[in-house]
Formats: C-alpha cells, structure tokens, sequence
C-alpha cells in the first residue's frame, strides 16, 4: 500500500490575522496535515479565533436564510420537534457534535486504519438497521463479528501512515466531504427541493472551519468547536423564544 506521512504544518500562530490567512491558504489547497494537538504553543488562541469565525459566519447567513424561507415560503426545520426539552441540550449540544465529528472528520486522517473504522462503523450500522424479531440472534452474531473485525483492523493498523492516493485527492475529499455534511441536514426539514438547498449554507460553512480545525488542531478540537457553536446557537434560540 502506498503510505506516506502527514504533511508538516507551521507551527501554530496566535494573532487573529495570522490565523484567517492560514485558514484561506488551507482552503485554497486542503492538505492531509499532523495535527499540532490543543496542548500545542497558541493552539487554544487559535482555537478560539477559528471557532469565533464559524459562529460569527453562523450569524450572519441566519438573516439570510431567514429572508430566502420568507420569500419562497420555506418551512422551517422541525427535526428537534418531537424532542423532549430536557433531552434536547444533550442532544445539541453533546451527542451530535460527538457522532458527526467522527463520521464526518474522524476518517479525514487518510490513516489506513481511521478508513477502517469508518467502514466498519457503516457496515455496523447497516446490519443494525436489519434487525427484525425473527432474525435477531443472526443479526446480534453478525453486529458482534463486524464490531470485532473492525476493532482488531484498528490496532493492527494503529502505525501505518497516510495512504497516498487519499493524501493526493485530498483537495476534492475535503470539499466533497463538507458537501456530504451539509446536505444531509435537509432532513431537517418536512419537505425537500433545490430552493431549499440554501437553507443548508450553515452546516457548509460549518464543514468548512470544523474541517480545518480537524486538520491544524485535531479532531478534538473540531469536536469542542461543533459543541460550542451548537450551544450558543441554542442558547440563542431560547432567549428569541416567544414562550
């Protein structure tokens, strides 16, 4: 297998302009780097400035978007519409940052044995998604031998680099990626249609800083950013609540 090492990044600057210069230089070229990790030399500050730009995007294409639904009589979304408020924090603001980082970014490595996480876990949904009362013994056997498959495939292939072809075509994975992200979310809405596709720019943008981050940083700091992001826009959608 052609395998070779992350790319090297520089090392991490703090002052803000800096930052945005590194983040259109990486989004000009998208590159498979080694993340320098939070504990790295100014990597909250550019945590920080990076996860401030994502909220500040946010915000602004709020007005936007709200404007593009009135125009063209878009429903809003009621994918959290029959979640309990009390669940629905835990939801926002914990398991979904959680769960759609790894699906999402998790695999964005290009390491052989992230890859295989990721095909396992989608092998492993698949065959939970079968479950019947009339098979379950044979699905409970197959869950278990795929789950077991997939861990062992992880630590044998824990020291193996970056594979070549995936480092190569990064530029398109990354942006398809984020287009993978994004669209999903229309299901977040009753109905689907291409005037709707628009409604979805948050997330994109979201792809955008989160993948990034993933690579300069690390997956956890994609992680907090999601859950930060997520939380502040609940917070502000409490307080604009009539009731």
């Amino acid at each position: 297998m052609d395998l070779e090492p992350a790319s090297a990044a520089p090392a991490l600057t703090t002052a803000p302009r800096g930052v945005l210069a590194d983040f259109r230089a990486f989004l000009r070229r998208p590159a498979v780097l080694a993340p320098a990790g939070l504990r790295a030399p100014g990597a909250l500050p550019h945590w920080a400035v990076i996860t401030g730009l994502q909220i500040a995007g946010l915000v602004l294409l709020l007005p936007l978007l709200h404007f593009w639904q009135s125009a063209f009589k878009l429903p809003s979304p009621d994918a959290f519409g029959q979640v309990s408020p009390e669940l629905l924090p835990w939801i926002v603001v914990v398991i979904a940052p959680l769960l759609e980082e790894l699906l999402f970014r998790g695999w964005q490595s290009g390491r052989p044995r992230a890859l295989w996480l990721l095909a396992g876990s989608v092998l492993l949904g698949a065959v939970l998604v079968t479950v019947r009362p009339e098979n379950i013994e044979l699905t409970g056997t197959a869950a278990l031998t795929v789950a077991g498959l997939t861990g062992l495939g992880w630590f044998l292939l824990r020291k193996r680099g970056v594979i070549g072809w995936f480092a190569r075509g990064f530029p398109v994975i990354f942006y398809l990626g984020a287009a993978l992200f994004a669209l999903p979310h229309l299901a977040n809405y009753p109905s689907v249609s291409l005037l709707a596709l628009p409604l979805v720019l948050p997330q994109a943008w979201a792809a955008l800083t989160l993948g990034y981050l993933r690579q300069r940083i690390g997956l956890v700091a994609a992680i907090l950013a999601h859950a930060t992001s997520n939380g502040l826009m609940l917070l502000a959608a409490v307080v604009a609540s009539p009731y």
